[in-house]
């Protein structure tokens, strides 16, 4: 008969289990350390890293994370190698969630976009810009936006009809809708700059 198909019985998986405590058992009697074990493999995994503390950016709940960073030799510049939950944390002592454990893929990812796609007025064709230059082109759009349609006073009249001007400081042609995949303290900012500029119409994905 074919090992692999007989069938297992319940004193054969009892067996496997006492068999592998006993193992287990045996190597901690040797004094096999497993915890300093992984923290030397962990130590080599970040080796020559700088460890920098910071917050996952996925919930309100405020997980403490370590971002180990290293130089880059080909571009001398930072890169992230690591994030892990950071033990000092008084929110969580370390732990993460799956998100939070897996938040390397937000900087480090192959498939993350680098690049825009651009098809100016009038044109039928994308063309493919920096990121850099969109946020650059976003940022003077605004401004003249803004420059062009911002309002300092608004004629109306009072209870008993005489015009008064009232002060408003505001844009009516700029919107800003966030979103729900972005962290709450990006959210929060990006309300502090609409309201900063005279923005009025002010919506969140989360709330449509």
């Amino acid at each position: 008969m074919d090992p692999l198909s007989k069938p297992i019985s319940r004193r054969d998986v009892l067996r496997g289990a006492a068999a592998g405590g006993f193992a287990l058992g045996g190597v901690m009697a040797f004094g096999a350390d497993l915890a300093a074990a992984k923290v030397h493999a962990q130590r080599l995994k970040i080796a020559g890293a700088r460890d920098v503390p910071s917050i996952c950016p996925y919930c309100a709940v405020g997980c403490g994370t370590l971002i180990s960073v290293k130089k880059d030799e080909a571009t001398g510049r930072d890169r992230i190698i690591n994030i892990e939950g950071n033990p000092d944390s008084p929110i969580s002592e370390g732990n993460l969630c799956p998100k939070g454990a897996a938040s390397l893929q937000l900087a480090v990812n192959p498939l993350r976009s680098t690049k825009v796609k651009y098809r100016a007025p009038g044109a039928t064709e994308w063309e493919e810009k920096p990121l850099d230059w969109a946020m650059e082109r976003i940022a003077q759009l605004v401004k003249e936006t803004r420059d062009r349609t911002f309002t300092e006073t608004y004629a109306t009249k009072d209870k008993d009809g005489n015009p008064v001007q009232k002060q408003v400081n505001h844009t009516l042609a700029i919107g800003s809708l966030g979103g729900a995949t972005m962290d709450n303290e990006w959210n929060y900012v990006q309300l502090k700059l609409m309201r900063a500029l005279g923005v009025v119409f002010l919506e969140n994905q989360a709330r449509i």
